[in-house]
């Protein structure tokens, strides 16, 4: 349940070689028999939704992959560690998705668009949504392949209404994509209905990647320093766009210590600490 997106606190630990070095997940297929029960279980929804739940129960028993299914193209990819879980250590072996980029993948799948690229967040928000159903309706105005979403102020997981209460979902590392009744009780946060037939949102023009950040005050700078000024301040954790990274002033903060700085697209400089993934970013060029 991570993003690129996790309600767990992920900061940019420093991973040795070492870690990586650690005996290799062996022996175990990408993909386990598949699951007989997932598959529209209720009536009522449009055959665009129908095809993004076949698409879905198709990569039932793939692994959990934390950043899975984030490449340039919609589908299954390895994983990194998510800096802080165990569980997580084996990411970069395990070929899958996240529970963002499951249900980006569904979509694109049912529609030949990459409609839902992002977090689960960013999918929360999409303006590709038709419907929004609040916690308070539970799943009563649900159909197939609505998307459930859960976090208080910060959304941090979604998965996949099958109808009947059940859901298809991405849940977290070590596991595999499985149905699940659905959860409604604490936080969970709402659904939204895809429209099938919206325009993908192009990427922002001054390019970036995207990642999310974690911590309360987290502050950016001037120049990769402590010692810049303050450009911005985040109240909570947010998604940021970043440009570049480079080695620099070695800061110690939150029981980690990591002299990797990202450039966000405002110019301004985050200590990877705070950026949620591996010390120094996958796919993010140096500066």
């Amino acid at each position: 349940m991570k993003i690129i997106s996790t309600g767990r606190r992920t900061g940019g630990a420093f991973l040795g070689a070492g870690v990586l070095a650690l005996s290799a997940f062996c022996c175990v297929p990408a993909h386990a028999a598949p699951d007989p029960s997932c598959g529209v279980l209720a009536p009522g929804a449009s055959a665009t939704a129908q095809s993004a739940v076949a698409a879905a129960c198709a990569q039932a028993g793939v692994w959990y992959s934390w950043g899975g299914g984030h490449g340039a193209t919609p589908g299954a990819t390895y994983g990194y560690y998510d800096g802080s879980d165990p569980d997580s250590l084996h990411d970069g072996e395990r070929m899958g998705f996240d529970c963002s980029g499951l249900v980006r993948y569904a979509y694109y799948r049912a529609t030949g668009k990459d409609l839902l690229n992002g977090t689960a967040g960013d999918q929360f928000h999409s303006a590709q949504a038709s419907a929004r159903f609040s916690a308070a309706q539970g799943t009563g105005p649900l159909l197939p392949g609505d998307l459930m979403f859960w976090g208080s102020g910060h959304i941090h997981h979604v998965a996949m209404y099958l109808g009947g209460g059940q859901m298809v979902e991405a849940y977290e590392s070590g596991t595999r994509i499985r149905v699940t009744p659905v959860r409604t009780g604490g936080d969970y946060a709402g659904a939204i209905r895809v429209d099938g037939s919206g325009t993908p949102i192009p990427p922002p023009a001054n390019g970036g990647t995207t990642f999310e950040t974690w911590g309360t005050g987290v502050r950016t700078r001037s120049t990769p320093s402590v010692r810049g000024s303050v450009v911005d301040t985040f109240a909570g954790p947010t998604q940021v766009s970043v440009q570049c990274q480079e080695h620099a002033e070695s800061v110690s903060a939150e029981g980690y210590t990591n002299d990797a700085w990202s450039r966000l697209t405002d110019g301004s400089w985050l200590t990877n600490i705070y950026i949620k993934g591996p010390a120094w970013l996958p796919g993010v060029p140096t500066c």
